[in-house]
């Protein structure tokens, strides 16, 4: 069946419908999930739509709609159903973030189909290539805030869920003839694991820009006082900072220095209407920067010691060659953080690889006594 002659979603935006809809939910071994934000066009984006899926109907949920969605947090901790997600972790963010909603029991297609070697693996690309369905990409972009739904938007948002467990289904079973289920899922419980960021403003972010464009302290004040004002404008618009104002555009302001709102039309990626609206604010920021006492540098932090980063570039080496040889992306075989603790600890036996984070027991025996080797042979 192609993406057009999909029956139409249904629709839940009230309680009634959501317990309902929950109460036939909790009977499934396994539901897909999605979810769409507005991230691109909000200062603070917000989960706007919840996809799922079941083997006989396609929901959208609408938690702009519904006032409380707390019903679904039942199902989606429920160890005995699993949650099929594509590329998991940024939805598991959103759900959590927005709704205080644990995930157990998750199946990543996108990790999954990494374990087995694929190198094309948007979802687009995995539903065209294993189930032969064409998948439009034209509403990545859009505003999921808006209401009503047209219904292109609401058919793209079916589509990413719809073909969700056909597409598991295969890539279990291909992870099963290749004996690997265990690296998959060690993987996957990699893949989805985060930690909630916060979401405060940090006037101190500037030197993430100022110190590889290696700015004199003096530009690096002007720098400074342009990254907060972008923000304070950013959140009057209710719109992404960087995409109000480009991180490079920043950067061009602060290397022009320009004295006068006027010059500020010549500043390509500075929007007009910006500059009519607010042009003499961004040029107060830079003469308050050019005036102002220089900003103090975060303390830089304590170099890594010698043995540590040899240990971690004999590491390095061992990912690639090993990746290779299977097939794979370096971080399928362990991630960078972890290789960094192994070189940090610098293994004696394989038992001393016990409680690294990313390197769970199926790693332990096919790869541990490979790295204790590399590391008593490297000195």
């Amino acid at each position: 069946m192609t993406p057009a002659m999909l029956p139409p979603a249904i629709t839940i935006d009230d309680s009634r419908a959501l317990g309902a809809a929950v109460e036939r939910l909790a009977r499934q071994q396994r539901i897909a999930i999605d979810t769409e934000s507005n991230s691109m066009h909000a200062y603070r984006g917000k989960t706007c739509l919840i996809q799922l899926s079941t083997p006989s109907e396609d929901l959208l949920i609408d938690p702009l709609a519904i006032a409380d969605i707390s019903p679904l947090r039942t199902i989606l901790a429920d160890h005995a159903i699993e949650k099929v997600f594509h590329a998991a972790e940024y939805d598991l963010i959103c759900l959590k973030r927005d709704f205080d909603f644990d995930v157990r029991s998750i199946f990543d297609t996108m990790a999954a189909a990494r374990v087995c070697g694929y190198q094309r693996i948007g979802l687009g690309n995995m539903l065209e290539d294993l189930l032969g369905v064409r998948h439009s990409k034209k509403h990545q972009k859009y505003d999921w805030a808006q209401r009503p739904l047209p219904e292109s938007a609401r058919r793209y948002a079916q589509v990413d869920t719809h073909y969700l467990l056909p597409l598991r289904d295969a890539l279990y079973a291909e992870l099963r003839a290749q004996g690997r289920l265990e690296e998959a899922s060690e993987y996957i419980a990699d893949m989805t694991r985060f930690e909630l960021k916060s979401q405060e403003f940090d006037p101190d972010g500037f030197w993430a820009l100022a110190r590889p464009n290696s700015l004199s302290q003096q530009s690096a004040a002007v720098l400074r006082e342009l990254y907060i004002l972008r923000d304070e404008l950013a959140q009057s618009v209710d719109h992404p900072p960087q995409r109000l104002i480009a991180n490079k555009t920043l950067l061009e302001i602060v290397k022009l220095q320009p004295r006068s709102a006027r010059k500020l039309y010549d500043i390509r990626g500075l929007p007009a209407w910006l500059v009519r609206q607010n042009g003499d604010e961004i040029i107060e920021a830079v003469r308050h920067g050019l005036s102002s006492r220089l900003p103090i540098e975060r303390p830089a932090p304590e170099p890594i010691p010698p043995p540590i980063v040899e240990r971690y570039s004999a590491l390095h080496t061992w990912r690639r060659e090993t990746a290779a040889a299977r097939g794979v992306e370096s971080d399928v075989i362990i991630s960078r953080n972890a290789l960094w603790d192994i070189a940090r600890r610098n293994p004696a036996s394989v038992d001393d690889l016990r409680d690294i984070c990313g390197l769970g027991p199926w790693r332990r025996q096919t790869y541990g006594s490979a790295l204790v080797a590399l590391l008593n042979g490297s000195g």
